[in-house]
């Protein structure tokens, strides 16, 4: 059986133009270029859908209509799980949201094919141009606007007790809680979480039979939170301590915010500081 397959050039050079569009789209959905808002970053997908849709429907040449159709619905579909992903809308949210887009495309479709949905180029152009209008204004009230400060809160110190067996040693890494870090998002836009980094070391004259790490609790989660316009949160520190063998006794560190971790102390001190330390 024989395939009369007529694709021309031109139609593997679209496709290939509408899969790298795509793949630029997940990349910008990462959150790593650009640093805009999550509620800016929201808009500018769904000005995406307008403009290409805006396009299609325009255009009457062959193939460049169905890539900007395809286009629409990449940057629609891109939308649709970023809301998702970092608006967390609940599931009731999700559920309105796949119906409401559910209804948009059958009724987008019912006009294109039923009642002959035109758009002139003259039309097509304002909108798009508008759009682009309104992107630039909400790009630049994104860069201007305030971002997230920090303010950091460390306890007086901590207090950790070697298990009594070794077994346990093995299977026990205990936390505590040695700092809060307190986010503020000084804009109305959603922004994505973006806290310090954390370094720290242990200073004191007495040897400390353990090594300890500290990171913020759960850290791997926080790649995907966000913070609501002029709203706050708030983020635990943990030290996680990890004995020696034949440690039996109890810890007590001071903990402290700063860097310098060659002053003499009397007693082992957890020194904390934040990247650049500008908290």
């Amino acid at each position: 059986m024989a395939f009369d397959i007529d694709i021309d050039s031109g139609t593997i050079l679209y496709a290939l133009g509408v899969v790298f569009a795509a793949l630029a789209t997940l990349y910008f959905l990462r959150d790593v270029v650009f640093r805009l808002s999550v509620t800016v970053k929201a808009l500018l997908l769904l000005f995406g859908f307008v403009a290409f849709f805006v396009a299609g429907v325009a255009i009457q040449r062959d193939v460049l209509d169905t890539v900007a159709f395809a286009l629409s619905v990449v940057s629609y579909v891109a939308f649709v799980a970023y809301v998702i992903g970092r608006h967390n809308p609940g599931e009731t949210g999700v559920f309105l949201l796949f119906t409401l887009s559910a209804g948009l495309f059958i009724g987008l479709g019912y006009g294109l094919r039923e009642r002959g949905l035109s758009v002139s180029t003259r039309t097509a152009g304002y909108v798009v141009l508008g759009l682009a209008v309104a992107s630039a204004v909400l790009v630049s009230a994104d860069a201007l606007g305030g971002g997230v400060s920090h303010e950091l809160e460390v306890d007086d110190s901590v207090t950790f007790t070697a298990p009594a067996s070794e077994d346990a040693r093995r299977s026990e890494n205990l936390k505590r809680t040695v700092a809060t870090v307190t986010a503020t998002n000084g804009f109305v836009f959603r922004r994505p979480v973006a806290l310090p980094e954390i370094e720290t070391c242990v200073a004191g004259d007495q040897r400390l039979p353990a090594d300890v790490e500290v990171d913020y609790k759960n850290h791997w989660q926080l790649s995907s939170d966000t913070i609501a316009g002029s709203g706050t949160e708030t983020y635990d520190v943990v030290a996680t301590i990890y004995w020696e063998e034949n440690a039996s006794q109890e810890t007590t560190l001071a903990v402290e915010r700063g860097t310098d971790c060659e002053t003499r102390r009397a007693q082992p001190t957890l020194l904390v500081s934040f990247g650049d330390d500008t908290l």
